[in-house]
């Protein structure tokens, strides 16, 4: 597929990662309905990915395979930052996926404090998940980074799961290359783009995201 292509008109518009961006320009362009599992963290690897989508999210972020690593970024509650808290980073090793925005640096108490109410948060948005892209009449997937291989499987997971119709928009970004490119890999249902390496630019997002909208069905 090529951009042309991809555009139009989409029940539900939901970000496979790998980072917070995809959902970010998403709700900053009025294109995002609800938070879904993998917005407020980094999966690095759309294989680790795929393969949470083929468990269908089974032992996802459990305690057992959760550990604290390196770092800490803004604590996000449900989309909206709140100032001065701190998050720490949290890594499912199951999965290899990191929790950025859901722990919050609490003096004196441990970073496992708060998973209950975590797990419970994030029980919902897989739910909500799920159930938007098995009820949808159409569906559209938006991923940072990703390789033939990997969109291949995806696609291949996809149809096992998803309902309606559904497109993938992958954007591959490569360091030092300017302007939006169109990468021709011929997977039915995915199309390509080769974009900077540059997450949050504005000016890439717009050119991609330009021509797709929402639905006016019941979201």
């Amino acid at each position: 597929m090529n951009l042309k292509e991809i555009k139009g008109s989409y029940d539900v518009i939901v970000s496979l990662g790998s980072a917070c961006n995809p959902a970010m320009e998403l709700k900053r362009l009025n294109l995002r309905t609800f938070s879904g599992p993998l917005d407020w963290s980094v999966s690095l690897s759309l294989s680790d990915v795929n393969r949470l989508l083929k468990n269908k999210f089974s032992n996802f972020m459990e305690l057992e395979n959760m550990q604290l690593t390196d770092g800490a970024f803004a604590f996000v509650d449900d989309g909206v930052l709140i100032e001065g808290v701190q998050s720490y980073l949290i890594e499912d090793t199951h999965y290899n996926i990191i929790s950025v925005h859901d722990f919050p640096i609490i003096p004196h108490q441990h970073w496992s404090a708060t998973y209950t109410s975590y797990k419970e948060k994030l029980t919902n948005r897989i739910n909500r998940f799920i159930e938007k892209i098995t009820t949808s009449e159409s569906v559209l997937f938006i991923r940072w980074a990703a390789t033939y291989e990997q969109s291949l499987e995806l696609q291949a997971i996809l149809e096992q799961i998803v309902k309606g119709n559904f497109n993938i928009l992958i954007l591959c970004p490569e360091e030092g290359f300017k302007g939006v490119s169109e990468i021709n890999w011929g997977i039915d249902k995915v199309c390509a783009v080769k974009v900077p390496r540059l997450p949050n630019d504005l000016e890439t997002w717009n050119y991609v995201l330009e021509g797709i909208t929402l639905s006016s069905r019941k979201q």
